[in-house]
């Protein structure tokens, strides 16, 4: 088993970024809710508390009793979970006199501390909190602090345990990779030794064995995460693996033709079926955002149903649900993290539905899955691709969905993929899109009125989708996507450029 750090989850929506910042040291970690501490912690070698939405002061709040985890593991507290451990030694916690969010500077950084190994004076933190610790008990020493915050990082004498009050699994925190590195390596011995080559050796023998002679559905889309599931479960099982790709009308540009050349190409026993016209059916009349996902949810899966039954045997679907997936539909193992939208490949399947689900990437990010196709051989257009929504063009139309809508989206959004490529800026962004806005506009084109559609054009840096800033492409690049999408498009007379982050906004408009 692998060496591991046990995240318990109260609920805070970046919990799943102290485990994205561990992985990137290779170090193995679970996210389990507070309430659900796993029964077998024989790999367990620290502990760390996530943030919460939660104040350890509501009537409702998250306060399990940690004793017998402070007993034998190092235990690290952020945020909240700094906030409870204070509590736990007999601390006072009150309210802020005004919420903390956003940059701070550390100061007074306990250079000699093992956590604070390498962490500047100055450093630039990320606070979160409405709670501010005013006391953590006896016998505790301060090793950081804010010219707010006195509590920034302290260390419960004669223990491993320790808390910190800003968020070091943010990158606004910069040297907060540092300091969560110091905990897992320093303190708590990990030997960082989880690393893609050994995921796909594990999950391939994983697949084996739960998979054994059966045989299994897979959906593909063309994206990434599909991909890379794909071709970890051929690798399992072979020929038993009938993958499936379904041209739902909501695909990008000669997309469905393109990407069906490239799993030919890869050796995958794959099968393209056409059904734009029963997924149009399904979302005449819809434009609220949630009501189109589930509608394009429930029509993907009753497509899989009716081409699961002419797979003799078929008892298995695969899936390409990863990790952020799983955080923004559902929470981590059932605990506290709150629900942002729905996803259509996550929460199981219907009754009438007899296939089971396998999910080879459930527990990566995006970047572990693209580290993990490169160890697979998997090349590397298909895996620089951008993220691109399992509802596709669906949801980047506001409003209803129409054959004629997506048609004009489709052309709009290929001509600023394609000027991505051209100038070299593709690989510099995460995502980028066009949105085809419920709105017309008043032009003049020709010398003559015209009142047509206008369209959103999108594009972010990121590194694991949870967090985004709009990327700033250069003037002269938009100016020419404008201008080449009005001259070119028929029916679109108005390009803006969405400069909104994540958060508050998200990446997609719905």
């Amino acid at each position: 088993m692998h060496q591991q750090i046990l995240i318990l989850d109260f609920g805070s929506q970046v919990t799943q970024l102290i485990a994205r910042r561990l992985r990137e040291l290779n170090v193995y970690c679970e996210i389990h809710p507070w309430n659900k501490v796993p029964s077998d912690l024989s790999a367990v070698k620290g502990v760390i508390l996530s943030g919460s939405p939660f104040s350890v002061h509501q009537e409702n709040a998250p306060l399990p009793d940690l004793s017998e985890l402070y007993a034998q593991y190092p235990v690290l507290g952020i945020c909240y979970g700094a906030q409870l451990m204070a509590i736990h030694n007999g601390g006072k916690v009150m309210r802020s006199t005004h919420r903390e969010y956003g940059r701070a500077f550390l100061q007074e950084v306990s250079s000699h501390h093992p956590l604070m190994k390498g962490i500047a004076q100055q450093s630039q933190v990320w606070m979160s909190h409405g709670d501010t610790i005013e006391s953590a008990g006896e016998e505790v020493e301060i090793i950081c602090s804010t010219d707010q915050v006195s509590f920034a990082g302290y260390h419960f004498k004669g223990t491993q345990r320790m808390g910190v009050q800003f968020h070091p699994e943010v990158y606004h925190s910069l040297d907060g990779k540092q300091l969560l590195s110091n905990f897992v390596m320093d303190i708590c011995g990990c030997e960082g030794d989880w690393t893609p080559g050994v995921f796909v050796d594990e999950t391939v023998a994983m697949l084996k064995q739960t998979i054994g002679d059966q045989q299994v559905i897979m959906g593909l889309s063309g994206g990434v995460d599909s991909t890379v599931a794909a071709v970890l479960l051929h690798k399992a099982i072979g020929d038993r693996l009938h993958c499936i790709f379904v041209d739902n009308g909501l695909l990008r540009k000669d997309e469905f033709a393109n990407v069906m050349k490239d799993y030919e190409d890869m050796g995958l026993n794959v099968k393209g079926v056409n059904a734009s016209d029963v997924f149009y059916s399904a979302l005449k009349g819809l434009t609220d955002p949630e009501a189109k996902r589930k509608a394009i949810g429930k029509t993907f899966i009753d497509v899989f149903d009716s081409e699961s039954k002419k797979v003799l045997g078929a008892t298995w679907l695969g899936q390409g649900t990863i990790y952020p997936d799983v955080i923004e539909s559902v929470s981590v193992g059932g605990g506290p993290s709150q629900t942002i939208k729905s996803h259509h490949n996550v929460g199981g399947l219907p009754d009438y539905m007899k296939l089971k689900v396998v999910e080879p990437l459930r527990s990566l990010f995006k970047d572990e899955v693209r580290r993990v196709g490169a160890s697979l051989g998997i090349k590397e257009q298909l895996l620089g691709r951008h993220p691109f929504p399992g509802p596709g063009l669906g949801i980047r139309i506001l409003g209803e969905v129409t054959q004629e809508k997506v048609a004009l989206l489709q052309n709009a959004d290929a001509i600023f993929i394609q000027l991505l490529k051209d100038q070299n800026l593709y690989d510099s962004v995460w995502q980028a899109g066009t949105i085809l806005l419920p709105v017309q506009s008043v032009g003049v084109m020709g010398d003559e009125r015209t009142y047509e559609q206008a369209v959103a054009l999108r594009a972010v840096t990121s590194t694991d989708g949870m967090t985004a800033d709009w990327a700033e492409l250069p003037f002269a690049f938009l100016s020419k996507v404008s201008n080449d999408i009005i001259n070119q498009v028929r029916g679109i007379n108005r390009v803006v450029y969405d400069i909104s982050s994540k958060p508050p906004a998200t990446i997609e408009w719905e």
